[in-house]
């Protein structure tokens, strides 16, 4: 017989528990993110975000307010300056360098074109009671366009901001937008679950995507313009090779909720998705793998409710974002050490 101590099956069980415990280590991350502001004054929730001219931000929302914030200042969110006050929602911003004009697109009184110098509205093109949901525009092509909830595109003249045209495209409400002007092309968005690139010239489709199974809402060109990436109601982000006719890349179920909006940053290497799970991730631009949890909702520092929209501020290693909860958040960016 032997000698060896018996040990129950029990006693196994708590053994492994003790011993074999994953240890609690910290995940490598590529980026050290740091919530360096949040910009209050708002009233209602936060649709819209545009970069302005030196390091300035525009945000816009619910309550009508377009607002000015510094982010070069030491305390961003005490520089917040009221540009205009507009009757109903604002869903769109637009800012024109080279006149330093503002288009706000809103859900009653079609776009305003907003002197930045005077403040004043100096131009309101007319384009029905239909809400616009964005705004694209390009100066070498000299046009404007704006996604109408009702299903039609409009297209502006930028020298005078006259209406050129309104199409109809869909039954239902154009969402998002976005210019190849490389390529001469208009990528449209809607809630009939496709992505329509159209003809810049002709405003013809040249290509449809069955891109989605629910509502899309937000479409985005790499600044090189070989990649496109779409979003909506079913949560998933899809990567499309503009450069060879849109052929479909990456697919991923991104988030828990339908993703808002996605952005490229500045040098093309990364997409930034915001949802209305209150998440804000990044991805490889080249991978379609997920890199990184920006923030995960209030208790995480991040957002209480859905984040509405993003923008990288151009010469800044910052993303902004806006949300239901009323804010503006400026989150900053370092490389971690694996990234050195």
């Amino acid at each position: 017989m032997s000698d060896e101590p018996k040990v129950s099956a029990w006693g196994c069980l708590l053994l492994l528990r003790v011993y074999c415990q994953p240890s609690r280590v910290t995940p490598a991350v590529p980026f050290l993110i740091e919530r360096r502001a949040v910009l209050h004054g708002h009233r209602d929730c936060v649709y819209a975000l545009a970069p302005g001219p030196a390091d300035y931000l525009f945000s816009a929302g619910a309550d009508g307010l377009v607002v000015r914030w510094h982010l070069a200042a030491a305390d961003p969110d005490a520089t917040g300056e009221l540009v205009a006050h507009v009757g109903g929602s604002v869903y769109a911003l637009r800012h024109r360098p080279a006149t330093n004009h503002l288009l706000v697109g809103h859900n009653r009184q079609g776009v305003q074109v907003i002197d930045l110098a005077t403040r004043a509205v100096v131009r309101a093109p007319a384009l029905g009671a239909a809400p616009i949901f964005d705004l694209a525009l390009d100066e070498t092509m000299g046009r404007a366009w704006a996604a109408l909830g009702d299903g039609r595109l409009a297209e502006l003249d930028l020298h005078t901001y006259a209406v050129r045209r309104v199409v109809p495209l869909s039954a239902a409400g154009l969402r998002a937008l976005a210019v190849a002007p490389t390529r001469g092309e208009l990528v449209v968005a809607g809630s009939d679950h496709r992505v329509r690139v159209l003809d810049a010239d002709s405003l013809l489709v040249k290509h449809e995507l069955a891109a989605h199974t629910n509502s899309v809402f937000t479409v985005a060109l790499s600044p090189d313009g070989a990649t496109l990436v779409t979003a909506g109601r079913d949560a998933q982000l899809r990567f499309w090779d503009a450069a060879d006719g849109y052929a479909p890349g990456a697919a991923v179920v991104a988030h828990l909720f339908a993703i808002n909006h996605a952005a490229f940053s500045p040098d093309g290497a990364l997409v930034a998705t915001a949802s209305l799970d209150k998440s804000i991730k990044l991805w490889s631009a080249r991978t379609g793998r997920l890199l990184q949890v920006v923030a995960r909702g209030r208790a995480a520092g991040g957002h209480g409710t859905s984040v509405n929209r993003l923008v990288w501020p151009p010469g800044r290693r910052e993303l902004a974002s806006c949300s239901d909860d009323r804010t503006v958040a400026v989150w900053k960016f370092e490389k971690s050490e694996i990234m050195r």
